[in-house]
């Protein structure tokens, strides 16, 4: 299994608030909905707290994804399927794409430790 973490910045003008609303409204159900997205086993969006930006201007990041795949061959199908373009299409509405930071990794990682219980 492979993991794709993704640190995601909101594009020039939209607003932490319209950044969030569109992500979860709008590009999960798309993802969900595509050809593309049947690649996907596992999709999780982990936004930064909206309480938390310092204004709609603040330039840090807005939130990381986190998508599985069963292999890196079914990533790179995801990417090369025949409606991935509608995907990009939609990441390039809400997302400034020069700032999109990731990284392809294998799973398990290494669990150093884990104090939760339960």
């Amino acid at each position: 299994m492979v993991r794709l973490t993704c640190l995601l910045r909101r594009k020039a003008g939209t607003t932490p608030a319209e950044f969030h609303e569109h992500w979860e409204t709008v590009h999960a159900p798309l993802i969900e909905s595509l050809q593309c997205g049947e690649f996907v086993v596992r999709y999780e969006q982990h936004p930064k707290p909206l309480e938390s930006y310092s204004g709609d201007d603040d330039p840090g990041f807005d939130g990381v994804t986190l998508q599985w795949f069963n292999s890196m061959a079914d990533y790179e199908a995801h990417m090369a399927a025949s409606d991935f373009g509608t995907m990009w299409q939609d990441i390039e509405s809400f997302l400034d794409v020069s700032q999109l930071h990731f990284i392809v990794t294998e799973e398990p990682g290494r669990l150093i430790f884990d104090r939760h219980e339960g």
